[in-house]
């Protein structure tokens, strides 16, 4: 008899797109070891109980690199799949308020245009986010 096999676990996770006042965005690299080690990212982290995806990514961006931003517009809500767990990344466009970013929780950090992105390797799921900033770019 095949043992039925459990849902997997499910992650809510808040992402920012954080802009700077000179048009570029913030991006940081995961640290070496560990899910998807030495790829860059967008910042962001798990949706807490009782929280709301915007109050999650200040409180995230907060404890990850420093700084204050204000949560915006809506870029995109990606459905991802990984081997022992899936996520739904709620990827929001985000303005840097103050702080000077420190990479508390990662390797590097880096503000890059929109057109330097792509020099960076990214997680798969990322591409997409990426896809969405380009198509959504305002001329």
């Amino acid at each position: 008899m095949r043992e039925a096999t459990s849902p997997l676990p499910h992650k809510i996770i808040g992402v920012a797109v954080i802009w700077n006042e000179r048009g570029q965005i913030l991006i940081d690299k995961r640290p070496a070891k560990g899910l998807l080690g030495g790829l860059w990212e967008f910042p962001g982290g798990k949706l807490e109980a009782n929280e709301t995806i915007k109050e999650c990514i200040r409180r995230e961006i907060r404890e990850e690199l420093a700084i204050e931003v204000e949560v915006g517009s809506h870029l995109i809500t990606l459905e991802h799949a990984y081997t022992h767990f899936r996520v739904t990344l709620n990827v929001y466009h985000c303005r840097h308020l103050s702080g000077e970013p420190q990479p508390l929780e990662c390797d590097e950090i880096r503000w890059v245009t929109l057109d330097e992105v792509e020099q960076f390797p990214f997680p798969k799921a990322n591409e997409k986010i990426i896809a969405a900033l380009k198509t959504t770019r305002t001329s």
